[in-house]
């Protein structure tokens, strides 16, 4: 192969990559726990936006419940997140195996 259209292959990877990883960041993934009683807006960037408790939610003797309830949803927005930038990636990459 000509190594000059590989060069600018590679450019042209390189600049879809940044798009795609431009346009994840750019994206909100939404999560819940306790049948919606915790919800959680994470971006792209692997930041969480916002965390919405129901006040039914709020337990004084069961604080751990609602602990493990944030903890969830949080960690399911971020593995979204996550997700949808390696989905992306990957179909920028062609399928190969490159580490991000």
């Amino acid at each position: 192969m000509d190594m000059k259209k590989m060069m600018k292959q590679a450019q042209k990877m390189q600049r879809d990559a940044a798009r795609a990883q431009e346009e994840v960041a750019a994206m909100e993934f939404e999560a819940s726990a306790g049948g919606g009683m915790v919800k959680v807006v994470a971006q792209g960037d692997m930041t969480i936006k916002a965390v919405t408790i129901d006040p039914d939610a709020i337990d004084p003797e069961d604080v751990d419940m609602l602990q493990d309830m944030v903890l969830a949803a949080v960690n399911e927005a971020l593995r979204t997140a996550a997700e949808e930038a390696n989905n992306r990636m990957n179909s920028v990459m062609g399928g190969m195996n490159l580490p991000f």
